[in-house]
């Protein structure tokens, strides 16, 4: 199963420190994947509900693979998407969509939308929502899925 991190947290929201890069590099080190939420204005900046913090194309580079890059404006959705066929970039856009397929074809779905066979469960906990059958889980309580 696959194990996202929701913007970092492991143990729950913490909203003074999602899509910190320090704090999402500290998920990535403990082995899970992590959902962030990138805006593009002139620069790129990661954070829920603004641009929040600036980052460099540098620290994305080495972590791409591992990342869930949630489209916060359409200049990040055009940003990522003219590199897809250059670099392995997983991203998607949803706002309250049931589901959206990410670039990688994976099915994300809205919390509260489970059942769903082969997709990515976000937050099941909200609806005590049933993850046997997805393939991967994404939450802010994420170590609580781990075996």
């Amino acid at each position: 199963m696959i194990l996202i991190s929701h913007r970092g947290n492991l143990h729950g929201p913490d909203p003074a420190k999602e899509n910190n890069p320090e704090y999402i590099e500290q998920a990535l080190a403990l082995g899970y994947d992590v959902e962030v939420d990138l805006w593009v204005t002139e620069d790129l900046y990661l954070g829920h509900d603004e641009p929040q913090y600036k980052i460099k194309t540098k620290w994305l580079e080495p972590i791409l693979d591992r990342l869930w890059i949630h489209c916060k404006n359409t200049k990040a959705l055009e940003y990522v998407n003219h590199f897809k066929d250059e670099i392995n970039i997983h991203y998607f856009w949803h706002e309250e969509d049931t589901v959206t397929l990410t670039s990688k074809n994976f099915i994300w779905a809205y919390p509260g939308k489970q059942p769903i066979k082969n997709s990515i469960a976000v937050m099941p906990e909200i609806y005590n929502d049933p993850v046997e059958n997805c393939l991967g889980i994404c939450s802010d309580y994420i170590q609580n899925y781990k075996k």
